[in-house]
């Protein structure tokens, strides 16, 4: 029996899951969101907990069982509570701005880049150089802020880049003069 799978999950004040078919929609403060599940899996809906079962022990079963029940929670949380990711500029000239339609990073580059987000994703400058990507959909956040690091990743010698928040960057020990 999956570890993850078999855990139940709690449902906050404030936020309603309605199944049709293979069809899962949450609602709460923060926003709606609606996903499809695989047919197999049967996710119980009762007042206060949400719980997700496995028809059989083959091995499709047992890989959906876990996933089916993370994608769940993950949904349960990002309507009550929302996603964020914290994104550090690391580098001498390396800040962004708040312009009309999103962010403007200056990354090192000859021009400015500019960084529009996408629907139900915000994009919050707490100072120069921390960009926080907010939403309610938890791999869209995580998505968004993958595509912001990309634009330059932190590099090994000087560190210099777009780094999130806790990650830690291996650096290199630069040439050695004689």
């Amino acid at each position: 029996m999956s570890r993850v799978g078999k855990k139940p999950i709690t449902v906050p004040a404030g936020v309603t899951l309605t199944l049709n078919g293979t069809e899962l929609t949450v609602k709460g403060p923060k926003g709606t969101l609606v996903r499809n599940f695989h047919p197999d899996i049967k996710i119980n809906i009762s007042e206060s907990e949400v719980n997700v079962e496995r028809p059989s022990d083959n091995k499709l079963h047992r890989s959906l069982h876990g996933t089916t029940r993370a994608l769940v929670s993950n949904m349960v949380v990002g309507v009550s509570e929302g996603f964020t990711r914290t994104l550090e500029l690391v580098g001498v000239g390396y800040r962004g701005a708040k312009s009309a339609n999103g962010v403007t990073l200056s990354l090192g580059f000859s021009h400015p880049v500019e960084v529009t987000p996408e629907k139900g994703i915000e994009l919050e400058l707490t100072n120069q150089t921390t960009l926080v990507v907010k939403g309610i959909d938890k791999e869209r956040v995580g998505q968004v802020a993958a595509e912001i690091r990309s634009l330059r990743k932190p590099e090994p010698y000087k560190g210099k880049g777009i780094r999130y928040s806790n990650e830690v960057v291996r650096r290199k020990e630069g040439k050695k003069g004689k």
